[in-house]
């Protein structure tokens, strides 16, 4: 496993219905690997999964100073929608993708960072029932479990959550 002492990674979660695996996973192996977890949400509530997960956000997603991380990591389910169009969720993925750092997205949170306009000619995965909106955004869309193009990381499920979180650690560790 590779050595993320000191790596801080910002997860981004849905108050109602993110996926609790899609959270728990990659953030087990993150923090196994020695990286510290924030989490951002739309409100200070605890946040509910969609199995029954409560999560208590750290931080707004209004108040997520990006400089402060080198990860951002949206988690999926099916509350993840209510950052598709959310111009403090777009401004976020834009501000790391542009800092050169690691963005990540699991199941059908790529539809945000799509929407935010950093997948445009990017490879990426997603849920396969919004791959519409991702090659209407000029992606090309893979059917692959996970996808990496340069450190863009994105996945397409549950199933994919391990993987997903292997990824991040090897992007993160570079």
């Amino acid at each position: 496993m590779p050595d993320l002492t000191g790596k801080r990674i910002l997860m981004v979660i849905a108050n109602r219905d993110f996926r609790d695996e899609e959270y728990q996973k990659p953030r087990t192996i993150l923090e196994k690997s020695g990286a510290q977890i924030s989490v951002a949400s739309s409100e200070r509530s605890p946040a509910m999964g969609m199995f029954g997960l409560r999560v208590e956000p750290d931080i707004l997603l209004d108040e997520a100073d990006i400089k402060d991380f080198d990860a951002v990591i949206f988690v999926g389910g099916s509350g993840a929608s209510e950052f598709w169009h959310d111009p403090q969720a777009h401004e976020i993925a834009q501000t790391i993708v542009k800092a050169d750092k690691v963005l990540g997205a699991i199941c059908i949170a790529p539809v945000t960072l799509a929407n935010a306009g950093v997948l445009t000619s990017k490879k990426a995965t997603v849920w396969p029932s919004e791959a519409g909106k991702l090659t209407a955004k000029g992606v090309y869309y893979t059917t692959s479990k996970v996808e990496v193009d340069g450190k863009i990381i994105t996945a397409d499920g549950p199933e994919a959550a391990e993987q997903f979180g292997e990824a991040l650690a090897k992007a993160l560790a570079h």
